[in-house]
């Protein structure tokens, strides 16, 4: 039985009996290029007409060539899709576009046509594909966290600050900030230098201001913006960020959060006297408002996000808990944030490449005189995620970063700094 004959078999008839996946078998099974007319010539079927609107990507020995399907099937379902190189004449089947092209020759310039196949034969080539040249190109998967916000300063009797937000967060694998859908891996050329810079987290400010906010971290064209800092005390608002900082006792605000990087920090509670600031937000989940009440507990600060871009779960980018004038202090949010000072204890920084908001800080009676400090932000990071065959990365000056294996992947994780990377 001939190849045609196998493909007729499939196809029944120009009604289309055969499943769909029945004829992708045969489309990856047979070259269509060489099906030959297998009806009457006096048939009403006949070839469809070409694919429109080729063109190809760049890749490292291969092209992704896209095309418009045939608007006429010439009164029989379509088989199939052939792309033709020139030069070369190397050729690819496949059902739908785009078909990605292997075999090519890094460095050569390539133009790409496009046949459709029904059991009648083959179309004219489509025109002409705009001319591609493969490279050897790295694909590059990134964990972009920024500096978390500082916690907000303090003063005064019966009040607190509120939580630091935590550095925005945006990836490319697991998941990413505020809910958002996973972002692309950018295409990188080799010898050519991309910028990296690891945000440092907010600073803890003097008594009347808003704690500091984080910085922000690059990686080529991504930036994650730095976490919000904490309201100050007597109703300061948060500042808005990556993640927004907690909103201070009474009835401060909390700052808003950056799209796809994460959420806003809580609200501080309402009535004078006894209450507590709002947990600064995470990059997976808000932070919560203070409560009132001799008895209050400073609100917890959002949740990070977990991902796997090193090989194993890690969580970043939790929000800092707000400040009480009780002894409940405020949770740090899982992946780095701080726990907020109570009327016992000061609070705790952010977590260093964590991109952590700094817990709140607490005044309560005027015991001890000075308080109960709130704490600092903790640095962003920058993580790099490559396949071995794409290349060898050279770490610039002015930058702090160690490469991993982890299987076919290499990991590379820059902690501090700002300067180039660039691979081989």
């Amino acid at each position: 039985m001939t190849k045609s004959r196998d493909l007729a078999n499939l196809a029944g008839s120009a009604t289309g009996l055969a499943t769909d996946s029945e004829l992708s078998a045969a489309v990856a099974a047979i070259d269509l290029t060489n099906v030959t007319r297998i009806v009457p010539t006096d048939s009403n079927i006949s070839v469809p007409n070409a694919p429109t609107s080729v063109s190809g990507t760049v890749a490292n020995a291969q092209s992704s060539v896209s095309f418009v399907a045939s608007t006429n099937n010439g009164g029989s379902t379509i088989l199939g899709y052939t792309v033709i190189s020139s030069p070369g004449s190397i050729k690819k089947s496949g059902t739908t576009s785009p078909i990605v092209i292997t075999g090519l020759t890094n460095g050569t310039a390539y133009t790409f046509t496009v046949k459709a196949h029904n059991i009648a034969g083959s179309s004219a080539a489509s025109t002409a594909s705009s001319s591609v040249t493969p490279v050897q190109v790295v694909t590059a998967d990134y964990l972009v966290v920024a500096g978390g916000g500082a916690g907000g300063s303090i003063a005064g009797s019966d009040l607190t600050s509120a939580g630091g937000g935590a550095g925005g967060l945006r990836s490319t694998v697991t998941a990413t900030g505020r809910g958002g859908s996973l972002e692309s891996a950018l295409t990188l050329n080799l010898s050519t230098n991309y910028t990296v810079t690891v945000g440092a987290g907010g600073a803890v400010t003097a008594w009347q201001n808003a704690g500091g906010s984080g910085s922000n971290s690059v990686f080529s064209t991504i930036t994650s913006t730095g976490g919000g800092g904490g309201g100050r005390y007597d109703g300061g608002a948060g500042v808005n960020g990556g993640c927004g900082g907690g909103g201070a006792h009474v009835s401060g605000s909390g700052g808003t959060g950056t799209t796809s990087q994460g959420y806003a920090g809580g609200n501080g509670s309402s009535t004078n006297g006894f209450g507590s600031s709002g947990g600064g937000g995470g990059a997976g989940a808000a932070g919560t408002n203070g409560s009132d009440g001799s008895n209050n507990a400073g609100g917890a600060g959002g949740a990070g996000v977990a991902t796997s871009i090193t090989g194993s779960s890690v969580t970043y980018a939790g929000g800092g808990g707000g400040g009480t004038t009780g002894t409940t202090a405020g949770a740090g949010g899982s992946g780095g944030g701080g726990t907020s000072a109570d009327r016992n204890t000061n609070a705790i920084a952010g977590t260093a490449n964590l991109g952590g908001g700094g817990g709140g800080g607490s005044h309560y009676n005027n015991t001890p005189p000075a308080g109960r400090l709130q704490a600092a932000g903790g640095s962003g990071v920058v993580i790099l995620r490559y396949l071995t065959t794409d290349g060898t990365i050279t770490i610039g000056a002015g930058l702090t970063g160690t490469t991993a294996t982890d299987g076919s992947y290499k990991v590379t994780t820059i902690t501090a700094g700002t300067g180039n990377v660039s691979w081989a």
